[in-house]
């Protein structure tokens, strides 16, 4: 059996998911920006989690920027926009909400709170949606949309978490998504081995804006040590290959994360921090800067809805 649970603690309103059989939970935090702040599992009868977070609400409020966006929505674009600006529909705009030096940073909702819309849990699996109305705020993104994130707990350590943006704007709007989760499995990530099914490289340049070239890139196509590589990079996904997607594991201590995207998600941004304790591992619908160069770019007709799909599975290894 599933349920479901609301508690407060270190000053978050969580939504635990749980599976009651193996002891297995996720808590969402809808009030900041639907985090995953935890998913967890028992191994050897200790708990897991798989999930690098902040640790209260407060620390969320001062340094949800300042720790990287750990575990945020990314929406209405995700990761950067030259400088800010882009043209759409005979119009030109100018973000005004976050900047990482020149350029504008992950979009509009990596800081909202939403509205939990719908819960529940049977004997398959535990789940709540959330629903953030974004009605134009920003200057630069005057477009009027609504996202809804539901997240669900399935069997055999398997989260599935799903996102619906419906244009509710009276013309045509520009919509990119994603999600920016840090996995930790104990140790160092340089201790740890990467596997992901690349096609190619999309090169950027010295700001990490992308410059339209993409190249071969298939390295981690099987498991490698991590070791001291630094990756800020991002990637199109392989989907003839088979899934996960993409599989962090833990050799010695004998547990992996993996990731299942569904097509919705055909780039993969990847980041190692410089703390070196957690890894982000970023599911988006498009590529950097999309609203400049298209790649991957989603228009939305009035009242249309489009739907992306990505799934996170913990796994203990003989």
């Amino acid at each position: 059996m599933f349920s479901v649970q609301n508690i407060t603690e270190d000053g978050f309103d969580k939504v635990v998911l749980k599976d009651d059989t193996t002891g297995t939970y996720a808590e969402v935090v809808p009030s900041c920006a639907c985090i995953l702040h935890a998913f967890v599992v028992l191994k050897n009868g200790e708990k897991v989690n798989v999930i690098d977070s902040f640790v209260s609400a407060d620390d969320f409020k001062k340094n949800v920027t300042g720790k990287g966006f750990l575990g945020c929505k990314l929406s209405p674009f995700v990761c950067r926009i030259n400088k800010g600006k882009y043209h759409f529909a005979e119009k030109d705009y100018q973000i005004q909400k976050f900047y990482l030096g020149n350029n504008a940073l992950h979009g509009e909702l990596y800081d909202q709170s939403f509205t939990v819309t719908q819960c529940g849990a049977d004997d398959q699996q535990a789940s709540v949606s959330m629903k953030y109305d974004y009605r134009g705020s920003d200057p630069g993104y005057p477009f009027k949309y609504d996202c809804t994130v539901t997240y669900r707990l399935e069997k055999e350590n398997k989260l599935s978490v799903i996102t619906e943006s419906a244009n509710r704007d009276e013309g045509l709007i520009p919509i990119q998504d994603g999600w920016h989760p840090y996995f930790t499995l104990g140790d160092k990530i340089d201790d740890l081995q990467l596997e992901f099914q690349s096609k190619e490289l999309v090169e950027f340049d010295s700001e990490l804006i992308p410059t339209g070239k993409l190249t071969r890139f298939e390295e981690y196509g099987s498991l490698k040590l991590v070791s001291n590589t630094f990756l800020d990079n991002c990637y199109t996904l392989n989907f003839a290959e088979c899934q996960p997607m993409c599989v962090l594991r833990n050799p010695l201590k004998k547990i992996e994360v993996e990731i299942h995207p569904e097509e919705s998600y055909p780039y993969l941004q990847i980041y190692t921090p410089p703390h070196r304790n957690s890894i982000a591992l970023e599911n988006i619908s498009s590529a950097p800067d999309a609203f400049n160069n298209g790649m991957g770019l989603k228009v939305l007709s009035p009242r249309e809805t489009v739907t992306f799909k990505t799934a996170y599975k913990i796994k203990l290894l003989p």
